[in-house]
C-alpha cells in the first residue's frame, strides 16, 4: 500500500491500527535500538532508514504483510537460516500476520545488515 505521507509521523498516523502497524513498530525499534544514528525519512512513499542519503533499510506496510527492504539479503552471512520461516526475495523481507518476529533470527539480521554499512561494507543493491 502507498502512505501519502510527509513525514514519519505522519506515516505512522496514517497506519491502520491492526496487526500491521504492530509488526512495522516491532521491526522500526529493532533498527532504532541497534543504529540510534540512523535518520527515519519518507522516499518512495514509506518509511526508510539511514544516513546522509544514503538508506540501509526501507519498512512499508503492505495488504497481508509488512516488507523490509534490505539491499540485497545475499550478502549478510546466514541470511537464510536468520530468515528461516520469512518468505523473501533478492532484497525484500516479508513479514506476514502469522510470524512471531521475537522467535525469528530477524533482530540480528539487522544488527549483522547495520554492522556491515558501519564497516563500509556494500549494502545496496
Amino acid at each position: 500500500m502507498q502512505y501519502d505521507a510527509e513525514n514519519s509521523e505522519e506515516y505512522l498516523e496514517l497506519l491502520e491500527d491492526d496487526w500491521r502497524k504492530e509488526k512495522l513498530l516491532a521491526i522500526r525499534q529493532m533498527i532504532f535500538a541497534y543504529a540510534p544514528e540512523f535518520v527515519e525519512a519518507i522516499r518512495y512513499k514509506m518509511l526508510n532508514y539511514g544516513k546522509d542519503d544514503n538508506d540501509v533499510f526501507a519498512l512499508n506496510a503492505q495488504k497481508h504483510y509488512v516488507s523490509l527492504y534490505v539491499g540485497a539479503i545475499d550478502k549478510v552471512d546466514n541470511a537464510e537460516n536468520l530468515l528461516a520461516g520469512y518468505n523473501y526475495g533478492k532484497g525484500c523481507i516479508r513479514v506476514k500476520k502469522t510470524i512471531k518476529i521475537e522467535e525469528t533470527g530477524l533482530e540480528q539480521f539487522i544488527q549483522k545488515t547495520v554492522d556491515m554499512w558501519r564497516t563500509g561494507e556494500d549494502t545496496a543493491c
